[in-house]
């Protein structure tokens, strides 16, 4: 079962952090348009699962996945199992979900930067990540493991973070969905 490996930061030094990444990878931009669905009483959220829709855009490209993802396996960096397949339509798709007894948990929109890169025999990819609802800039660093692995590739994880520049007090687990939340209540 694939884990993928994160730890999420507030930057801040955006302009810093990006030449890093840049020196690293080259910068694909585009816009995630997330649903996170749920049963009427919160069940999944309060195991800690998800279940997400995402569109992703590049400038002539648009991809859209289906990912759920199980409860968190590493409390400190909430890095959790996630199985994703590529769908066809996010409108059809969430007639099914409607269908089945989920409904919309919470929409968001991010603008990403990422950077994918091999370091330490690894590929990562790294994602400066703003969320219009929200204050900052975040910088998502991620591998994927399998289980027996997720000790080191967490390791893995933290010596790249560090190598640009972002330190353990920046390190947040508050998760996007919670926050965009809380700011509309």
């Amino acid at each position: 079962m694939p884990i993928e490996a994160e730890l999420k930061a507030r930057v801040r030094n955006v302009k810093d952090t990006r030449e890093r990444l840049r020196s690293r990878a080259i910068e694909r931009t585009a816009v995630y348009r997330d649903t996170y669905y749920d049963r009427p009483g919160q069940e999944l959220t309060s195991e800690g699962r998800e279940l997400r829709v995402r569109v992703v855009e590049w400038d002539t490209d648009r991809r859209v996945l289906l990912t759920y993802k199980a409860p968190a396996v590493d409390e400190a960096s909430g890095s959790k199992p996630e199985h994703e397949t590529r769908v066809g339509s996010p409108e059809v798709l969430d007639e099914i979900l409607h269908g089945l007894g989920f409904e919309h948990h919470v929409r968001l929109v991010k603008h990403c930067a990422n950077f994918t890169f091999t370091a330490e025999d690894r590929e990562f990819t790294a994602t400066l990540v703003t969320v219009p609802e929200l204050d900052g800039t975040f910088l998502e660093v991620e591998t994927l493991v399998a289980d027996e692995e997720l000790t080191e590739g967490l390791a893995a994880v933290r010596r790249v973070i560090a190598d640009l520049g972002i330190n353990d007090d920046d390190l947040t687990t508050e998760q996007y969905t919670d926050a965009v939340r809380q700011k509309r209540a």
